[in-house]
């Protein structure tokens, strides 16, 4: 935590007040840090109340030359970032009277349209059947799985509740059974800022969450975990005799698991768990879906942050144009 009074007293804000998640909150501490460490570089006796709009020009010139740990020019967005925990601190100065620049002064670094990456048709396909083909998982026509082990299964649910929930993988990983009612389809998770929001089960992610649940052999609350038998955080409990023993997964491992099923399903570009949650978005918005529906689908404060998904849907331009334009003109 900081040093600065006003800044660990800004911090204690965002946590108690706002609600704001731990990693925001160590994320804004860091670039405060970053700023008053520059401004104390350039004025030893730097006061808050020197902040004003030539100090701010330095500091956005000294962010655009900045380089990361690996040579790199920060990106607009990183530099961004800064800008806007600075702006927000400086808000909550103005708020408890505490002179300073106001925080509509400062502005942020304009960026280049943002890229999505997702998967659909035959590359999401085949994506979703790996963990399955490449396990050789046998269904008979019981019903009955004949697998090596259990993980499999794990792994195809994961990507099948990714991919028709559009939950983050931090949301993912933190579920637990108590949670989800798979005869109602739906259940509710606590997203960014602990806001609920409503989350919706496809029937092919229901089937495997329920076969990988009834093939688990554990006492876990959680509903995704660590089978690694060489996972060294599971302690046995005298009371868990012939009981396996095991932790939920942590979003890199899911990070880890996505990537080697998008090789070893041949597809090139770079997968993470947030592209299936950018093609659960993409497919909802090309059939047809409203964008203030998908916005609270994803949990998002902002319908701002869903518009990253509009251009996706341009493709379907050209047939809207040519069902709809002109027909005044045919009928005369």
């Amino acid at each position: 935590m900081s040093a600065n009074p006003l800044v660990t007293n800004f911090l204690e804000y965002l946590e108690i007040e706002r609600g704001r998640a731990q990693a925001t909150i160590r994320n804004y501490d860091f670039y405060l840090q970053r700023f008053f460490n520059w401004a104390k570089s350039k004025n030893k006796s730097f006061k808050i109340e020197d902040v004003d709009s030539s100090l701010i020009r330095q500091f956005r010139l000294w962010l655009n030359r900045a380089t990361d740990d690996h040579g790199k020019n920060l990106k607009s967005s990183t530099q961004n970032y800064h800008l806007i925990a600075l702006r927000s601190f400086l808000k909550y100065l103005a708020k408890n009277d505490i002179r300073s620049l106001a925080p509509e002064k400062i502005e942020l670094a304009r960026q280049s349209e943002r890229h999505i990456e997702y998967l659909e048709g035959s590359d999401l396909e085949r994506f979703l059947a790996a963990p399955l083909q490449i396990n050789k998982v046998e269904i008979d026509q019981d019903g009955n799985d004949y697998i090596a082990n259990i993980i499999p299964l794990r792994d195809k649910a994961i990507l099948e509740m990714l991919f028709s929930t559009g939950l983050r993988v931090s949301e993912l990983v933190h579920l637990q059974k108590d949670q989800i009612n798979l005869a109602k389809e739906e259940f509710t998770v606590r997203g960014k800022g602990d806001k609920p929001r409503v989350v919706f089960i496809s029937n092919q992610a229901k089937f495997w969450l329920r076969r990988y649940l009834a093939t688990r052999r554990d006492g876990s609350d959680y509903i995704f975990v660590s089978h690694d038998r060489a996972n060294k955080s599971r302690v046995p409990s005298p009371e868990s005799r012939g009981v396996e023993e095991v932790s939920f997964l942590t979003p890199r491992s899911v990070q880890r698991l996505i990537k080697k099923y998008a090789r070893l399903a041949g597809i090139t570009k770079k997968i993470t768990p947030h592209t299936l949650r950018h093609s659960f978005a993409t497919d909802l918005l090309t059939s047809g879906a409203d964008i203030r529906s998908v916005q609270s689908l994803l949990g998002h404060a902002s319908i701002t942050t869903t518009q990253i998904y509009t251009h996706i849907t341009d493709k379907h331009l050209r047939e809207v144009y040519k069902a709809f334009h002109g027909r005044q003109r045919k009928k005369s």
